[in-house]
């Protein structure tokens, strides 16, 4: 039988609301590594058809110079079937902190770290008998640890280790500042109007039309929803501690205007 190869992911991370609003989380954008190329040809054309050279970030919706482009940015994440989203998010007030050493940094470092991890676990489970690598990128890690991406690193491969008993599923992880790397920006976008959405801030029209594009895409009036955990495009994770009364997050079945093909299918 031929070896079908090893499979190799880019992941790129970013956060939100980590600065103590009432929801923080993780978002992270996925490709197969060999993605990288097609991936920086279409954001560049994209970028030329509408002349947009500012930073790609949530906050930056409210240009009307650029709405068209966000616009078509939704649309062409959702059109190819090669990108997908997952992000966490999690209610402040629902940590235990006794769970974390009585520390809301270490929460937030864990609760990024399973995300990914997890998020590996899917993928790996969806590509029995294939080899898989993935290499990661982050901006860096608002905490008072200055080596929290190496925490990440060494965590994360450990906790896959015993899961799989495979060593160094994540080869590589290397901060950036989002400045440089697109990837990073998307996850910043997609996060960002998340987040926004739990956070009930999305104070302008030019982002809620956004915001109301992203949900159209997922068959949602809204994005204050998080999704069931086999969704594989546009994943939300909702935190939930059900010690801290009822779940005021309804979670929602994803139909995607723009249908994946089944599993393990091209």
């Amino acid at each position: 039988m031929d070896n079908p190869g090893k499979l190799r992911w880019h992941v790129a991370c970013d956060e939100s609301g980590t600065d103590g609003q009432r929801f923080y989380g993780f978002g992270s954008l996925w490709m197969k590594y060999q993605r990288r190329g097609d991936f920086v040809r279409i954001i560049r054309d994209l970028r030329e058809k509408h002349g947009c050279t500012d930073e790609i970030k949530w906050q930056k919706t409210n240009s009307k110079r650029y709405a068209n482009f966000y616009s078509d940015l939704v649309e062409l994440f959702f059109k190819h079937q090669w990108l997908a989203f997952h992000c966490i998010v999690i209610q402040k007030a629902h940590v235990n902190k006794e769970l974390h050493g009585g520390d809301y940094d270490l929460a937030m470092r864990k609760h990024f770290t399973h995300l990914i991890a997890n998020k590996v676990l899917s993928v790996m489970k969806a590509h029995p008998g294939r080899d898989c690598e993935f290499r990661v990128e982050v901006d860096p890690i608002a905490s008072r640890y200055d080596k929290a991406d190496e925490a990440f690193h060494v965590i994360a491969n450990n906790m896959l280790q015993l899961k799989t008993g495979k060593n160094e599923l994540i080869q590589s992880v290397v901060t950036k500042d989002s400045k440089n790397s697109e990837n990073i920006q998307i996850a910043d976008f997609f996060l960002g109007a998340v987040m926004s959405a739990f956070q009930q801030k999305v104070a302008s029209p030019a982002k809620q039309a956004i915001a109301d594009k992203i949900a159209e895409h997922l068959g949602w009036k809204t994005l204050q929803h998080d999704t069931w955990h086999s969704e594989r495009k546009f994943n939300i994770w909702y935190f939930y501690d059900p010690t801290k009364g009822p779940r005021e997050i309804v979670t929602k079945a994803v139909n995607l205007k723009y249908k994946l093909p089944p599993p393990n299918k091209k």
